[in-house]
């Protein structure tokens, strides 16, 4: 073999090199950074809410979710077009039923109401499937967010409907329920309610059945509207984190739906998330002249279109000159900010009640969701910390759930 000399290597190595360089591709122009303007921040995260109770209107005569109201004109803070325009890309759908007498009456006309509440958000998912799609998964939300889709995950506000066993957990699951608190306004079969009269002292024997089917399951549980004593019981026994859904701080308004420092600590220090409410940021004025009001609006699935148009009509009168819920974004951010420092970014999300009594003045509809990410990026919070604060949290916990479930 020929022994190539070092002065020899230069001029052997040199074309090779040049060669090399002009088959190499030209170098990529950087990246346009992402832009700060909170317009921008707000579209690029995943804004989930926790809490919508928009289906008390999908059987409403002439009513559809496809079409842009005004809460004046339609008494709704959600609808497709609005939640494109104010960036939400879903959230969790409610099931309610209010609280009734604890017998076997009582539960047949629960089972009855929720079974038509639930098959409502069937039937709204199937005629808008082009705009909405229905989550069971922590995953599925940023893929169907990737399509143009609204992201409907399902809940259950108030077990009532279960009766005497938790068996039917497991229809609700086979149907696409994936959270459910035990408990309303008033005591019931499973837990005392924060506005009850403390009759188990926590959960009953029912309930601790309830918590162990929730996380064989692999639902989220919500303490929201349950006691102090019987939230600490389902975080005690539960194998995976307690959200709250809708919640506030006794620290901004001191009422027994909400929770002390000390207890969202113990919320947080489990892993779950406190999502801020903007009902009981202040006082809830439902006053003698909004009373009746109330009543018709408790009904309104079964008003005819012009009887909705009278009622909304009134209850925008009244509104010059009283409001139900007298705060306003300003106190709604001071809630959230709370949070924060209490519990930390990691614990913090949104729950407002849309259609369920939510609401305040300068937030009065979804439209409006870019003020509060806008407020959190001037206070000096992050991209990521807004992310976590509109669906990261909350998604952390599903997967936690899921997880769990899927090693029993």
């Amino acid at each position: 073999m020929t022994r190539l000399t070092r002065h020899a290597l230069p001029a052997l190595i040199l074309p090779a090199l040049l060669t090399m360089a002009a088959c190499a591709p030209a170098t990529s122009p950087a990246p346009t950074p992402l832009s700060n303007d909170p317009a921008a921040v707000h579209e690029r995260v995943l804004a989930l809410d926790t809490h919508l109770d928009t289906p008390m209107h999908f059987n409403r005569p002439g009513w559809s979710i496809a079409e842009r109201q005004t809460f004046a004109s339609h008494l709704t803070h959600v609808d497709i077009p609005r939640m494109r325009e104010g960036g939400l890309d879903g959230g969790f759908f409610v099931v309610y039923t209010s609280q009734g007498p604890v017998d076997a009456a009582g539960y047949a006309a629960a089972a009855r109401h929720a079974e038509s509440r639930l098959a409502s958000v069937e039937r709204i998912l199937r005629e808008q499937r082009e705009a909405m799609t229905l989550a069971t998964r922590a995953d599925d939300a940023a893929r169907i967010a990737a399509t143009g889709r609204r992201i409907s995950y399902i809940s259950i506000e108030n077990s009532y409907p279960l009766g005497e066993s938790v068996a039917g957990l497991a229809d609700w699951y086979a149907r696409g329920v994936r959270m459910a608190g035990p408990v309303h306004s008033r005591d019931n079969q499973f837990a005392d309610s924060a506005t009850g009269q403390n009759r188990w002292g926590g959960l009953s024997p029912l309930g601790r059945q309830w918590v162990a089917e929730m996380n064989r399951l692999g639902m989220v549980i919500d303490g929201s509207h349950s006691s102090d004593a019987a939230l600490r019981e389902m975080m005690a026994l539960s194998s995976t984190p307690v959200i709250l859904s809708h919640s506030g701080f006794k620290a901004i308004f001191d009422h027994r739906r909400n929770v002390d420092d000390a207890l969202a600590r113990e919320v947080a220090a489990q892993g779950g998330v406190i999502h801020i409410n903007s009902v009981f940021l202040s006082r809830f004025n439902n006053s003698a002249a909004r009373a009746p009001l109330y009543d018709q609006f408790d009904d309104i699935e079964h008003l005819t279109p012009e009887q909705q148009r009278r009622l909304a009509a009134d209850w925008a009168s009244l509104d010059r000159t009283e409001r139900v819920n007298e705060g306003d974004f300003d106190l709604f951010m001071r809630a959230l900010f709370h949070c924060l420092e209490v519990v930390g970014v990691d614990h913090c999300g949104i729950g407002a009640d849309w259609d369920g009594g939510g609401g305040v003045a300068g937030l009065d509809d979804v439209a409006a969701l870019p003020r509060i990410t806008a407020a959190l990026l001037a206070r000096g919070y992050s991209e990521e910390d807004v992310g976590k604060i509109w669906s990261g949290n909350i998604l952390r916990v599903m997967r936690q759930v899921e997880a769990t479930a899927a090693r029993r």
